[in-house]
């Protein structure tokens, strides 16, 4: 299995150049901004928190992020 990372500020491209890539080789897209709105709206403990810096517009830590994204990825594990 082969991961690819997009990294860049908001508007850049990053998930329309996921969505190609996704359809083009067949992968799985995990969207960090897509995982923090359902963390948030589900109100789980990882979204309580990652919304009291967003509020602020501060960036989420990397341990909440890498933490939310874990989850995501066990998820898939077949």
């Amino acid at each position: 299995m082969k991961n690819i990372l997009l990294f860049g500020p908001p508007g850049v491209g990053k998930g329309t150049q996921a969505n190609i890539l996704k359809q083009k080789y067949q992968l799985i897209h995990i969207s960090t901004g897509e995982v923090f709105r359902v963390h948030i709206k589900e109100e789980t403990e990882l979204g309580k928190l990652a919304k009291t810096y967003m509020v602020d517009g501060n960036l989420v830590p990397d341990d909440v992020t890498i933490t939310m994204l874990k989850e995501e990825v066990n998820k898939l594990r077949f």
